[in-house]
Formats: C-alpha cells, sequence, structure tokens
C-alpha cells in the first residue's frame, strides 16, 4: 500500500477541510485540483478530492476532502471496473 501524499487526516484548518504539503506528494504531478488520490498514512489510508492549492511561498499547501466510506470498498469497485476494460 502506498500514498500519494501523507497527511494527518484529524487536521482541520479553519474551513473544516484537511491539508498537506504538495512537496512531500510521492509524485507531486498527480496532486491537482480535482483529482482523486490517497492520502493518509499506510496504517490509515483514505481517498480524498484535492479542493485547491494555495502558494505560501516557499511551499504550497494542499487541501482537501475525505470521500466517505471504506478504502476498501473503493478497492473492491476499482478492481470491478478493470474487469470491464
Amino acid at each position: 500500500m502506498f500514498v500519494d501524499l501523507p497527511a494527518d487526516l484529524n487536521d482541520r484548518d479553519a474551513d473544516g477541510f484537511c491539508f498537506s504539503l504538495k512537496h512531500t506528494a510521492r509524485d507531486p504531478a498527480v496532486v491537482e485540483s480535482g483529482s482523486v488520490i490517497v492520502e493518509g498514512n499506510e496504517d490509515a489510508p483514505a481517498f480524498v478530492e484535492v479542493i485547491d492549492q494555495r502558494d505560501l511561498g516557499e511551499v504550497t499547501l494542499v487541501r482537501f476532502r475525505i470521500l466517505q466510506g471504506h478504502f476498501e470498498g473503493y478497492e473492491n469497485a476499482l478492481d470491478r471496473f478493470q474487469g470491464w476494460v
């Protein structure tokens, strides 16, 4: 299991969104506004939607919302989908 962007899924900003720093991403190119990526850590991964990115000078803050449901449910759905393609 890997995550695209490590984050503490319990940290929230004033608007209620989770956040992390883009430079910590495994591949920063996949972290774009509107994309769905895997966040968190290997023990607690979650699918999230990237809401926006904010350039703070030397770093870029990535804000995201956690998609509802258990990770395994998405994983099972992806496995089924791959069978259709």
